[in-house]
């Protein structure tokens, strides 16, 4: 699937490496790894306090649009939760 552009803005807001925040009143620490030389990223979340888990991989080909993969969940749940998503200070 293309990622949205929303999508697109609030991922690359996330920090690199580990951080925590809230995503839709829960919080989370939330990976986020670069690979390939920027060519492909992925984001890991798992719900503090809770059972939630998010995860994902954006590929940045350079022939086409954004890829968004999410790995066993629907894309719209990992599109709601980036753009959903606020990191801590």
């Amino acid at each position: 699937m293309t990622a949205p552009h929303a999508f697109l803005t609030s991922f690359f807001g996330i920090p690199l490496g580990s951080s925590t925040g809230r995503s839709k009143g829960k919080r989370y620490i939330v990976s986020r790894t670069e690979l390939v030389a920027g060519k492909s990223h992925k984001l890991v979340a798992h719900e503090l306090g809770g059972g939630d888990y998010i995860s994902l991989n954006l590929y940045l080909p350079q022939n086409s649009g954004e890829l968004l993969r999410p790995c066993e969940m629907s894309a719209e749940k990992v599109i709601a939760f980036v753009i959903a998503f606020e990191p801590d200070p």
